[in-house]
Formats: structure tokens, sequence, C-alpha cells
């Protein structure tokens, strides 16, 4: 119980020190560049850069990108991550990280319970708002807001598959 603890505490501190960050960085970085300057993200950057999708991002946008942490990948099952890597599985990598990412600049404020929201994927993500903890399809909002030139980042601490993946 004691490391969950710990755990929650240091997770909560690397999402302040995001928001702190990507604050003062918000008028001069996309969403990819706030990313790469995160290194709890680098994992998604990699993931991002594997399927293509840096471009994009970088595009004008406004996108609103639900950014599961390093350790959100980690738990993934064994060998997930590896496989979805694997230039052979890019248009199963692309469908997850486009499920992460809705067009629009979609603010904390602007979600409600029980609201779906459309992907760039194609299929809805799940908005249940408790106790003023947000979840996205299951994931924990643990920063929220955190703006760029091009949209707004919400980190999670999950990776979040599409319905038709389950």
């Amino acid at each position: 119980m004691k490391t969950r603890k710990l755990f929650n505490y240091a997770l909560a501190a690397v999402a302040a020190l995001f928001m702190v960050v990507s604050t003062a960085n918000a008028q001069k970085a996309d969403i990819v560049d706030l990313a790469v300057s995160q290194d709890d993200l680098s994992t998604l950057v990699a993931a991002v850069k594997a399927g293509g999708l840096v471009d994009v991002l970088k595009g004008d946008g406004p996108f609103t990108v639900f950014a599961p942490t390093n350790e959100a990948f980690a738990a993934l099952p064994k060998g997930t991550l590896e496989t979805l890597l694997k230039p052979e599985n890019k248009d199963q990598l692309v469908a997850i990280l486009t499920y992460h990412v809705v067009a629009g600049k979609v603010m904390a404020s602007d979600l409600s319970n029980g609201q779906k929201a459309g992907t760039v994927q194609g299929e809805n993500v799940d908005v249940a708002i408790s106790g003023g903890k947000v979840k996205i399809s299951g994931a924990n909002v643990i920063a929220a807001d955190v703006l760029a030139k091009n949209g707004v980042v919400h980190v999670i601490d999950k990776v979040i598959l599409p319905p038709s993946m389950r």
C-alpha cells in the first residue's frame, strides 16, 4: 500500500512539473515538441515516430491528445509494445495512437460525465467524471489542459484501446 501511495505522489509530481514546463512553452511548442520535452512521454514519442504521425501532430490542428505516460505503456502485456513498434504492425499502432486523438481543442471544462468523443481513429472515447476526477475510456487524467500552439494535451495513466481492438 505504501508503494502505491509513493507511486501516486511521484505521478502527481511529474504531472505538476509537466504542466508548469508545458504552460511556459505552450505558445512556442506544438504537441510533438511538447511531448519530446517531457521524459515521461518518451515512449509515446517513439510510438508516434514509428507510426509516422509526427508531421500530422505538428500540423495546424487543433488537436486534443490523451497522452499515455511511459508507465502506461510499461503496463501493457509483455511484448505488446515491441510488437506494435514493428513496421509490419504499423496499421495497428496507428489505430491505437489515433484513438488517443480528438480533432479540435477540448479543454477539461468542455467535458461532461457520460460524454462520448469521436476520435481521429473513428471510434468514440468515453468520458467519466466523478468526484472531480476525469477518466477517458478507463484511463485517469493525471494532468489536464496542457496547452500547445496546435491544441491541448491531457496526460493519462493508461494506454486506451479502441473497442474494435479489445
